[in-house]
């Protein structure tokens, strides 16, 4: 994509955006955690906003809130009127009050921010550098599940969030050919697992994860009265003969191989094709890079790749769908659909060669 000409004043203007970009952020974060925000947004009709005004209802300091309104107001997040009196812009609306920004803001505050320093060190060894602010396991994943409450909480809500809403509108395609034994290969909290027993009475699902999170989904599906019907089997796709058993009619993949390097992949498709006959389906779902309408969605999954590095396990990525179907047919599989689900996401359908 071609660039637009820029001034030097605009590039050196851009340059130093970038450099106090912590600042930024942190900013915003405080006003979020301080109700400054929502303060604003509620009272701002009745020019009841003033820095006075905002220091005596919020019991914060004229002083600490001039420092961060000052920031907020340059980055064009508040707005202030003649009478001193602040406003959200559309930005800051957006910032306070829209959900994937929400869930973008506290992912990259609670799970990824003191990691992130980490990130030099992550790129020149391959390794999740940044995982030691968080504990100390070889990947996330093992530590999912003993993650702080509020850690883990910012952690499924983004993960939950650009999963759950294609669930419903996937759930048709997966079913269209009845499946009665479905593998969920990365089940998670068993979300998707409990959704496809609640939308077919005669399927079974097996879900394949870590222990912890194993022992989570089937927690939740038990709650659900759904335990004859889900089971699991514990798996871990980076020791050295993972296998999983013949059987299923589709296996399920919703944003797992991106937690996997393309070495890993390929290993983790070429087992599922020899479990596979000729009629089973190989369902992936992801959020590919390629596969973006917009810019902006382009740019946080391209952001997101730098939790994979600095924290997630140091060797994967968000990928393009090329590299997908290169893999795809690397494995002795073939792509049979690419359907668009959602805002962001696409289903690859996949048959044994």
């Amino acid at each position: 994509m071609a660039k637009k000409p820029m001034k030097a004043i605009q590039a050196l203007e851009e340059a130093q955006k970038i450099a106090f970009a912590p600042f930024v952020f942190q900013t915003t974060v405080s006003l979020r955690k301080l109700g400054v925000l929502d303060y604003i947004f509620e009272h701002s009709r009745e020019s009841n906003t003033k820095l006075n005004q905002l220091s005596e209802a919020l019991d914060i300091t004229e002083y600490g809130l001039s420092v961060l309104l000052e920031v907020a107001e340059s980055m064009d997040i508040v707005d202030q009127d003649s009478e001193g009196n602040y406003d959200l812009t559309k930005i800051g609306y957006f910032l306070n009050y829209h959900k994937m920004t929400e869930a973008n803001l506290n992912f990259t505050q609670d799970v990824c921010y003191q990691g992130l320093y980490h990130l030099p060190e992550a790129i020149a060894t391959g390794k999740p550098a940044g995982l030691k602010e968080l504990g100390d396991w070889p990947t996330i994943y093992e530590g999912l599940s003993k993650l702080p409450e509020q850690i883990q909480q910012s952690w499924f809500a983004f993960d939950h969030f650009y999963s759950d809403e294609i669930f419903g509108e996937a759930l048709p395609k997966v079913f269209r050919h009845q499946p009665k034994t479905l593998f969920d290969i990365g089940g998670n909290t068993g979300k998707f697992a409990i959704l496809c027993a609640e939308y077919n009475p005669d399927v079974s699902i097996k879900i394949f994860d870590l222990p912890g999170q194993l022992s989570k989904a089937l927690g939740n599906a038990k709650q659900k009265g759904l335990e004859n019907r889900i089971s699991g089997q514990k798996i871990d796709w980076l020791s050295e003969d993972p296998t999983i058993p013949e059987g299923a009619d589709t296996i399920w993949m919703s944003q797992f191989l991106d937690c996997f390097s393309k070495k890993e992949i390929l290993k983790i498709l070429t087992i599922c094709k020899n479990a596979m006959d000729a009629e089973t389906e190989l369902i992936i779902i992801e959020t590919f890079t390629d596969r973006q309408k917009f810019d902006n969605a382009r740019f946080t999954l391209e952001a997101t790749s730098l939790y994979f590095t600095a924290l997630a396990n140091g060797n994967s990525k968000m990928y393009k769908a090329v590299e997908f179907i290169e893999l795809i047919g690397a494995a002795g599989l073939t792509l049979k659909e690419e359907i668009a689900v959602g805002e962001f996401h696409t289903m690859l359908v996949c048959k044994k060669k």
